[in-house]
This record gives structure tokens, C-alpha cells and sequence, in this order.
């Protein structure tokens, strides 16, 4: 913007001072010609009353020896005679007598003439000649534009300067907003701009400075309003509480009260971070990334897996989550005759995500199976660890997914929110992974998951890697 606005102020400039540099150049050249001429007629002029009284030619050179601007200056006399150095033609000199006009004009080879008749006695006719040389007609001139020409040049750079540092402040300006409104999008929500420059752009600030404060506050308005919407689901999972009670010890009353407790957990959980300051982890910034908004599990409810004290963006064993998360899952899979097998790398499987985000990814995915699978379809939970990544399989037995890339889409599902696969999808982006669906060797389909190791862990590679306990059933 500086270099376009410079690039205007120069091109104005330019047209104004070439409008006016062009005709005062050439009134220059006017004005230096009108005074060559007027000074070369003065000393024509100054001999005619001296003529009148004699013709002697040394009496004549005397008198035009003392006079200025003489160099050039010569007479005709009656009888032919010339004193000085003649540069008019012949012929203008015999229209000169004849006429007894006064004549000037240019000359060819460059200068300009003067030609004043004088009536001497007896009807005699002596001539005054002045001559101009080319290079006094232009005297100065070569001076002045050159000072005119320093003096535009001036004029455009000072303009050029002035439209830059005018342009810097609206560029500054543009600046602060456009980087303010980049780390309001990376989910700084304390953001501000200071309003500065022009005041379209003061005024701008002030906009962005206030839909900042808005924004701010209907997420802390949705955020209470989940808050609230999660306490109120305590009435009916306490009459649950009472009802499990009234059922008496037996296995069947003892699922159903730890399935209560779970979701009781689950919406405490959900009561604290709905109500802890506006904040962003590293599931906020895949969120950003994949341009979608904050979604909501799509798959069954489960227990929470958080350990104690854990809270969003900080570090855990992936493996032990997903073996705690697969412990849930097997009971269900044994209610509907699923044969499951888990495979669990013996590393060290550490992840920048908390126990939340891995434990959602592994409901989605396992949730998925037991969702579009019949009973008794077998399903395998497989974590992996390489030199930079832990990569995590859920494979079946089922009919497969017929687009991998439809079920990736947010949303795109027909039968449900569509959004367990994308909870997936932010959890491997945040820590720099990938998701791909493949056909399982189990026929049906294959999700992996990777997620970036820890930074810390992935310095010290452990050379070998083995299996804990190889396959076993759960």
C-alpha cells in the first residue's frame, strides 16, 4: 500500500509540475530573447543623433567605443563605407535605405539583426547596424531551467516522501488490525487494537475492539448455558441412583449403578470445563484449523477417564488410556458375543493430549463399531509406536465404509451427528497426525489414528520395541 500510494503521489506531482515547467520554460526562453533585443536596440538608438553631426570615421568609433553592448555594433555610411563588422545581408541593407524603415529580424546561421536608418543632411541615408550572436539570445536560460528542473525534482521526492510516511500510518494501522484479528482466529480472545490512523480505520479498530468484547461474551454466555443444561440432568440421574438401590445386589443392578456413576462423572466434567476460563488447548487449535466449531461427542456415554488432577492440554500414556477404555468396551462386547483383542506396544506411549481427547477418540471409534456392526461382529484395539508417532488401530469385522473420504467430512453423515470421526481427526491434527481409512484384514474397516509422540519421549528412541503379552481376549 506505502509503494502504491508513493506511486500516485509521484505520478500527480509529475503532472503538476510538468503543466507548469513547460510553459515557464518556454516564457523563460521569451523573456532572456525580448531582453537581448531590447539591449542590442539602445546602442542603435544612442548613434543615430551622433550621425546627425558627423560622419567622421574616427570620431564615430570613438563614440561607439564608449558605449554598451557595442561589440557587435557597425555603420553604414552614405558613401559605402562601413565601420565595424557587418552582418547583414546585402539586400536587407538596401531595403533598410530605401525604405528608411527600421528592420530586425533573425539571420540565417543563427543570431538576430537590428537595422536603424538615419537621414543625414542633403537627403543622405547612413544605416545603424546592431547584431546578436545565437548564444546571447539564450543566455541564462540553460541556468534557469536547470534551477526549475532541480526544484520539480525536489517537489516529487518531497511528495513521494510525504505520501510514504502518510501511507506508513495507514499501513501501521492496517497491520495492527489484520494481526489482531490472526490471534483473535487462533483463539486469544484478550486481543485488542489500539484505534489508530485515518478515521475509517479508527473507526474499524473501534468495530473489531467491540465484536472482540461480544464475542467474548456469548461464548462465556453458551459456556454457563452448558453449564447449567449438565446440572440439570442431576435430577433424573439421582432418581437412577434410587432406582438401582431399590433393585438390590445382584450383577445386573451393579452395571447399572457403575454406568450412573460414569455419567454422573461425565457431567461434572463437563460443569468444570464448561465453567473454567475461556482457554485454548491444543484440541481449540485443530478445532481452528479444520474451520469447524466446538463439536460434541457423538458416541455412547462412558465413564471418564481422567486421572486425578488431570486437566485439557496436558500429557498422558496413550496406551494405558486406551487400555482403560478398552476394559469399558469389553464388557459391552460381551453382552453382544463380540470377540475383542487388544495389542498394546510395551514403550513408552506419551502424546501432548490430555486423557479426555484420547479417551474421545477411542469412544468414537469403538462406539462407531458397536453402532454400524451387528451383534457379535469382532472388532481388534491395536496401539503402535515408531520413532515419532503412536499410531492407534480399530479394526472389524463388519460390512467396511464405502467412502472413507464422505466419512471424514464433518457432518456428513445421514444417521448421525457425523461428528465422532471428526473428534478423531482434531485429536491426530492437534499433535500433528493423520487419519486414514482402510479395508481391515478382519474384512471390515480400518481406522488409524496417528498422533504425534511427545516431544521429550521422541528424543530418546528407545532402540527395540516388543510386544506386552502379545493378543489376549478381554
Amino acid at each position: 500500500m506505502r509503494r502504491s500510494l508513493a506511486g500516485v503521489a509521484l505520478a500527480v506531482t509529475s503532472m503538476v509540475a510538468l503543466s507548469f515547467l513547460i510553459p515557464l520554460a518556454v516564457l523563460v526562453m521569451s523573456l532572456a530573447r525580448e531582453q537581448s533585443i531590447t539591449a542590442a536596440e539602445q546602442p542603435a538608438a544612442a548613434m543615430a543623433p551622433i550621425l546627425t553631426l558627423t560622419t567622421d570615421p574616427d570620431d564615430l568609433r570613438e563614440s561607439m567605443a564608449g558605449l554598451d553592448r557595442a561589440e557587435h555594433l557597425a555603420i553604414h555610411l552614405p558613401d559605402s563605407r562601413a565601420i565595424g563588422t557587418s552582418h547583414a545581408p546585402a539586400d536587407l541593407l538596401e531595403r533598410a535605405k530605401r525604405g528608411r524603415e527600421s528592420i530586425s529580424q533573425d539571420v540565417p546561421g543563427g543570431g538576430w539583426i537590428y537595422l536603424q536608418p538615419v537621414v543625414l543632411p542633403q537627403d543622405r541615408v547612413a544605416v545603424v547596424e546592431n547584431y546578436v550572436p545565437e548564444s546571447d539570445l539564450t543566455r541564462g536560460v540553460a541556468a534557469s531551467w536547470t534551477v526549475m528542473v532541480v526544484l520539480a525534482i525536489g517537489l516529487l521526492i518531497g511528495s513521494v516522501l510525504v505520501a510514504d510516511r502518510l501511507g506508513a500510518k495507514v499501513v501501521r494501522s492496517s497491520k495492527q488490525l489484520a494481526q489482531a484479528s490472526y490471534v483473535l482466529g487462533e483463539g486469544n480472545l484478550s486481543t485488542r487494537v489500539v484505534p489508530m490512523g485515518p478515521s475509517e480505520l479508527r473507526d474499524a479498530g473501534v468495530a473489531f475492539n467491540a465484536m472482540a468484547d461480544r464475542m467474548t461474551e456469548l461464548l462465556a454466555i453458551e459456556r454457563e448455558l452448558v453449564a447449567d443444561l449438565s446440572h440439570r440432568l442431576r435430577t433424573p440421574l439421582t432418581a437412577l441412583h434410587l432406582a438401582t438401590e431399590r433393585m438390590g445386589a445382584s450383577p445386573e443392578s451393579g452395571r447399572v449403578e457403575a454406568a450412573v456413576g460414569a455419567l454422573e462423572a461425565e457431567l461434572q466434567a463437563i460443569i468444570t470445563a464448561a465453567r473454567t476460563p475461556l482457554a485454548m488447548g491444543p484440541m481449540g487449535r485443530a478445532l481452528r484449523d479444520a474451520g469447524s466449531p466446538s463439536p460434541s461427542p457423538s458416541g455412547p456415554s462412558s465413564p471418564s477417564s481422567n486421572g486425578p488432577g488431570q486437566t485439557p492440554g496436558e500429557r498422558c500414556e496413550a496406551g494405558e488410556v486406551i487400555r482403560r477404555r478398552a476394559g469399558f468396551w469389553a464388557v459391552l462386547a460381551a453382552q453382544q458375543d463380540r470377540t475383542c483383542t487388544l495389542d498394546i506396544a510395551e514403550e513408552a506411549t506419551t502424546v501432548d493430549l490430555a486423557h479426555d481427547d484420547i479417551a474421545a477418540v477411542v469412544d468414537a471409534l469403538v462406539g462407531n463399531v458397536f453402532r454400524y456392526t451387528a451383534d457379535g461382529t469382532a472388532f481388534a484395539i491395536a496401539v503402535d509406536r515408531t520413532a515419532q508417532a503412536v499410531e492407534l488401530r480399530v479394526e472389524d469385522a463388519g460390512p467396511g465404509i464405502p467412502d472413507p473420504d464422505a466419512a471424514l467430512a464433518r457432518g456428513s453423515s445421514t444417521s448421525s451427528t457425523g461428528l465422532g470421526l471428526d473428534i478423531v481427526r482434531r485429536a491426530a491434527s492437534a499433535t500433528g497426525g493423520t487419519v486414514h481409512i482402510a479395508r481391515a484384514a478382519l474384512g471390515g474397516a480400518s481406522v488409524r489414528v496417528t498422533f504425534g509422540l511427545s516431544t521429550d519421549i521422541a528424543r530418546s528412541t528407545l532402540k527395540g520395541r516388543r510386544r506386552r503379552g502379545g493378543k489376549r481376549r478381554v
